[in-house]
């Protein structure tokens, strides 16, 4: 299929974008239509490459809205945790398919997950036409035999995982360090390098976190890591607020990469002095993410981008921290790389994965600075044109099969509360 993009400003210019197959083939002030293309006039409209979402939990969609408020270890605890404890494989697929439909229609064209049942996060992705990479999750708590079939999951997992189209890749995702055992750690670095696979992993996200790490392992949880030997250009840390310049140090002199989630990280305050410009200047690649809808409450990337930019620069005190520019390359190019979909940019020979975006907006004008109107002053939902792998997955923000999903999705999660009301 051939797609070509009408005089979308790209860069501060008009340009056309030519899209065979699933790669974009030519961009270019003039292109001549083939007789087979579909057109789309993108005159009011200005080009993007998708969004990456390189962390959330895909499925707690159908927790939105659902214990809010809370501090961080008594939501999981007490209201998190005995909910999950319930779900099915159904739940999971019915929240990740309303993940991916939320994704779609604010410009996210891949993300990085982790939660229980990847196969049927991987159904969901499939059907939707996203791109994805799907941990397994380890979280053992110290218990050998848990942690045995955690680590047997993961060599059958990955296996039927090389069955999916190219869209989707496997990742391990050991929980967090004090979910974790060192040795279970060790193994997901042996079993990730072995394949060249991603590991996914919760760090540093509470002082709390830290200061049991020091108390339990005599270390902070970086360096708990680095004696562990399990740094490595394979491991994406999410949150990893609380780092002091050592420990940066470490990341970037083994390659590591971040992914930044600043909703979750105010909404449930574990903290708010994330080094975005620290880590970028020692050249550790660093990501943006929403976290799950629980803990974020939406999976907007355009939001994220505000709060991160708003954030960096309040705790600092300057207004020229974390600047617009950086963040939306942080969401977009940068959030490719780390997640390995040989997108991110629009450019002959890319994977097509890009928006399109209104200018004809309220909040679009005047246009002095698009890169700065998207981050400061839009939301997702002024993405109109959403296409992954070279097909048009929404166009006029209209998502084929849209109002099924909501209403399956809505209520799947209202039967899953009702079932831990039960218990």
């Amino acid at each position: 299929m051939e797609i070509l993009i009408k005089q979308a400003l790209l860069d501060g210019v008009r340009q056309d974008i030519k899209i065979e197959g699933n790669r974009i083939t030519q961009v270019a002030p003039t292109i001549l239509p083939s007789p087979d293309a579909e057109e789309i006039d993108a005159s009011s409209m200005a080009a993007i490459p998708g969004f990456h979402n390189c962390h959330t939990h895909s499925a707690m969609t159908i927790f939105r809205g659902y214990g809010d408020d809370l501090r961080l270890m008594d939501w999981l605890e007490n209201w998190i945790w005995p909910v999950e404890a319930q779900m099915t494989e159904e739940d999971v697929y019915w929240g990740s398919k309303l993940a991916c439909l939320e994704m779609i229609k604010s410009g996210t064209t891949a993300f990085l997950d982790m939660y229980s049942f990847p196969t049927a996060t991987a159904r969901a992705v499939e059907e939707m036409g996203v791109r994805a990479v799907l941990a397994h999750t380890l979280f053992d708590r110290g218990d050998a035999e848990r942690a045995r079939l955690d680590r047997e999951r993961a060599y059958s997992l990955y296996e039927i995982f090389r069955s999916y189209s190219d869209r989707i890749q496997f990742s391990l995702g050991p929980h967090a360090i004090y979910t974790v055992s060192g040795e279970q750690l060790q193994f997901c670095h042996r079993f990730a390098e072995e394949r060249d696979i991603l590991i996914h992993l919760h760090l540093s996200e509470t002082e709390g976190e830290v200061q049991e790490c020091i108390r339990q392992h005599g270390t902070t949880p970086v360096r708990y890591l680095h004696r562990l030997g399990v740094l490595s250009p394979r491991l994406v840390l999410a949150h990893s607020i609380w780092l002091d310049e050592e420990e940066m140090d470490l990341l970037a002199a083994h390659d590591c990469q971040v992914a930044h989630n600043p909703a979750s990280n105010m909404k449930l305050a574990s903290g708010y002095r994330f080094g975005y410009d620290e880590m970028r200047k020692r050249g550790i690649s660093v990501g943006l993410g929403t976290d799950g809808c629980s803990s974020s409450n939406n999976l907007d990337m355009v939001t994220a981008m505000k709060l991160a930019t708003f954030l960096g620069k309040a705790w600092r005190s300057d207004a020229t921290a974390v600047r617009a520019a950086d963040i939306f390359h942080s969401a977009t190019e940068e959030g490719a790389r780390i997640m390995r979909t040989d997108a991110g940019a629009i450019a002959p020979g890319c994977k097509a994965d890009l928006c399109l975006v209104r200018l004809d907006l309220p909040e679009m004008t005047p246009c002095h600075n698009f890169i700065s109107n998207l981050v400061y002053s839009a939301n997702g939902s002024a993405v109109d044109t959403t296409i992954i792998d070279g097909k048009i997955l929404m166009r006029g923000r209209k998502v084929p099969g849209e109002e099924a999903i909501l209403a399956r999705a809505a209520e799947v999660a209202y039967k899953l509360m009702d079932k831990k009301a039960i218990h």
